[in-house]
């Protein structure tokens, strides 16, 4: 099985745009429809609350021909045209799609940030994890909302395997980005939201990235924007995961980033795994 994920940083802007971003955004997008994945998993995708309109349909009925599409918008008292996800699956499979509340503090259950696939040997589910924000001002909320989000992940993992991904926005270990010294208390890589995701894994999962390639550094997942040199200088950081149950993590046989090209922001993750 062959699964992708990306935070694609608007949806509407990807499609239907006409900017030098929403260019290269496009050419991603061709570039995940070579692989043919079974999945796709889509984070941020900032619709309303109705979702993609017709027009996006269209577009990605003709990009994606043979997939059926989900989705997760924020909806009030959330903010509109906030977060959201978006699963694209082969119209071969039948899962059962579930849009999961978790308690989370805040308007953050209403925000879209999760998305279910239910298959008979197992789970896939993506996620946008809130940010922490500027000045931290959400930190408090975001180590509840990791609190919360790893024991949905449990309460799953007890009934059959997990394959979750998503931008979790941590990262984890020093070597999951280019400059730890100078973002000690920087949202993404402070103790606290790195903690919560020591604590996912301790539940009984895996990082597949690095359960394949160790401790390999200098290979992410995002480059910040506001910078212009980012990504030409490798100044990125790995906030996009694969996590598998630990019993699964055997069966992987790949996890790594798609190359995204010029684009900065986020690129591609693939995971193939035999299930």
């Amino acid at each position: 099985m062959k699964f992708i994920s990306w935070n694609i940083d608007s949806l509407n802007a990807a499609l239907i745009g006409s900017s030098e971003r929403s260019v290269l955004s496009q050419n991603v997008i061709n570039t995940i429809a070579e692989h043919k994945p079974e999945v796709i998993a889509i984070q941020e995708t900032k619709l309303s609350g109705d979702g993609p309109t017709k027009k996006h349909l269209e577009i990605l009925q003709d990009k994606f021909p043979e997939y059926e599409i989900v989705w997760n918008s924020s909806v009030e008292p959330a903010r509109k045209g906030y977060a959201g996800t978006m699963f694209l699956y082969k119209n071969t499979l039948k899962p059962v799609v579930t849009y999961p509340v978790i308690g989370a503090p805040g308007t953050m259950d209403s925000e879209g940030r999760i998305l279910t696939l239910e298959f008979e040997q197992y789970y896939l589910t993506q996620v946008y994890t809130p940010n922490s924000g500027d000045g931290l001002n959400r930190l408090e909320e975001r180590q509840i909302w990791d609190s919360k989000y790893a024991d949905y992940l449990a309460n799953l993992d007890k009934e059959k395997p997990v394959i979750a991904t998503g931008d979790f926005n941590v990262a984890h270990k020093e070597i999951d980005l280019a400059h730890p010294n100078t973002n000690r208390r920087s949202a993404g890589f402070t103790d606290e939201e790195r903690e919560g995701f020591t604590n996912l894994l301790a539940k009984g999962f895996t990082d597949t990235f690095r359960y394949i390639h160790g401790d390999v550094k200098g290979i992410y997942s995002w480059w910040g924007q506001r910078v212009r040199t980012s990504k030409i200088n490798n100044s990125g950081w790995r906030i996009d995961y694969w996590i598998v149950s630990d019993r699964i993590a055997e069966k992987v046989r790949k996890s790594e980033m798609i190359d995204s090209g010029p684009r900065q922001d986020h690129t591609p993750i693939l995971l193939e795994i035999d299930m």
